[in-house]
Formats: C-alpha cells, sequence, structure tokens
C-alpha cells in the first residue's frame, strides 16, 4: 500500500463528517503521526487532491470489476449501463454527495467535469472501445452526461438495492440508445454525406488524445 492510499483509507471517516477539507486532512495526518509538509508532499492542491484521488480509485475500483464480470449475451448498451452500475456500487453515498459540494465550487468545477469524463472513458476503454476519432469524443460526452444525471438521482433514491436508481440509468441508456439510431440514418442520408465531402472533411482530422495524456 502506498502513503497515498494509506493517507486515504485514514481520511475516509473524517470526510463523511468534516466534508472534503483541511479538517479532515489535519484528522487524518495526526492519526498517521505525519506533518503537515509530508501531506502537503501526497497531495500538493490539499482537499481537492484527496477528492479526486477517492474519485480515481473508485474508477480503478469499478475497471477491475467490469474486466472480470461475465457479459457473455449482454448487449453493448447493457454492459455501458453495468459499468455505471458498478461504479456506483463500490462508491460511498456520503462521500460522493461531499464531493459534489466540492466540486460545485466555481475553482473546482473543471476538476469535476474532468474525473467525470476520466470516468466514462474509464467505462469505454475497459470495455474495448477502439475509436480514434470524433465518436471517440462524442462516446465519452454523452455517457458522462448519463453518469452525472444517474448520479445525482442515486443520491436521493432510497429504494432497496438502488433499484429505481438501476431503472433510471435504463431510461438514460435507452434514450441514448434512440439518438445513436438516428444519427445513423442521418449518417445515411444523401446531404450528410455531400456535408462529409466538402465541409465535414475537416472532422476527419480529429483524433483521440494520446493514452498518457488522458487522465
Amino acid at each position: 500500500m502506498t502513503d497515498r492510499d494509506r493517507f486515504l483509507d485514514a481520511v475516509l471517516p473524517h470526510v463523511v463528517f468534516e466534508g472534503w477539507s483541511e479538517a479532515a486532512m489535519r484528522a487524518a495526518a495526526d492519526e498517521l503521526e505525519i506533518g503537515e509538509e509530508a501531506v502537503k508532499a501526497l497531495f500538493p492542491r490539499g482537499p481537492v487532491d484527496v477528492a479526486l484521488a477517492y474519485h480515481k480509485r473508485g474508477d480503478d475500483e469499478m475497471a477491475a470489476r467490469l474486466r472480470t464480470a461475465d457479459m457473455e449475451g449482454l448487449r453493448y448498451r447493457d454492459r455501458i449501463a453495468l459499468g455505471v452500475r458498478l461504479r456506483l456500487e463500490v462508491a460511498d453515498r456520503e462521500l460522493v454527495r461531499r464531493g459534489m459540494a466540492l466540486f460545485a465550487l466555481p475553482q473546482y468545477a473543471a476538476l469535476g467535469s474532468a474525473a467525470v469524463w476520466g470516468t466514462a472513458d474509464r467505462i469505454w476503454s475497459t470495455l474495448g472501445d477502439t475509436s480514434r476519432d470524433i465518436n471517440w469524443y462524442t462516446k465519452r460526452a454523452t455517457l458522462s452526461a448519463v453518469y452525472s444525471a444517474t448520479v445525482l438521482f442515486w443520491l436521493g433514491d432510497e429504494s432497496e438495492g438502488s433499484a429505481e436508481s438501476w431503472a433510471f440509468l435504463e431510461r438514460r441508456i435507452k434514450d441514448v440508445m434512440k439518438i445513436e439510431q438516428f444519427k445513423g440514418r442521418v449518417r445515411e442520408s444523401g446531404l450528410f454525406q455531400a456535408f462529409m465531402r466538402g465541409p465535414g472533411r475537416l472532422l476527419d482530422g480529429v483524433r483521440a488524445p494520446q493514452e498518457g495524456s488522458r487522465r
């Protein structure tokens, strides 16, 4: 276990009461008997770096579960829904709720959006997505929207086993599939093909970022 992981384990119980804050970090540091400078070396930006570390841990756990899940016979849309569901199942509601409050602050909003995008990217990548063109972006943008909406619903869900959240997720995925079917019909139209032979050729130059720059 790394020093970052050890500190993260220590701070999480305090986040429930103190939020992602300096107070929670001080309490964890006192328990571990480490100094302020050592903590700063681990998390230079303070609480937001700790929150992002927790988010990344959740992405890692989700990806590990998704890789070993039995997906034989599942439609691709069901595999995507499974990724979202697994991501929420490894998360703690109160910690996520506290994180929402942190990333709602203007100075951290961009980091929060990037974290959600990273989760969507992780799901697609774990499922074996090989797109490298504009579709790489549209897939992740669409899933980011589905994931964000599902998280908000899940935070207020009191149904047994989060059943209502999974039903909500299924509806959102179904809506996305309707859009994809519509896009498919548009691509087959003569007007779209003419556009792609003209101005649309600029889209041919859009490529996914390199692996090392994506997280």
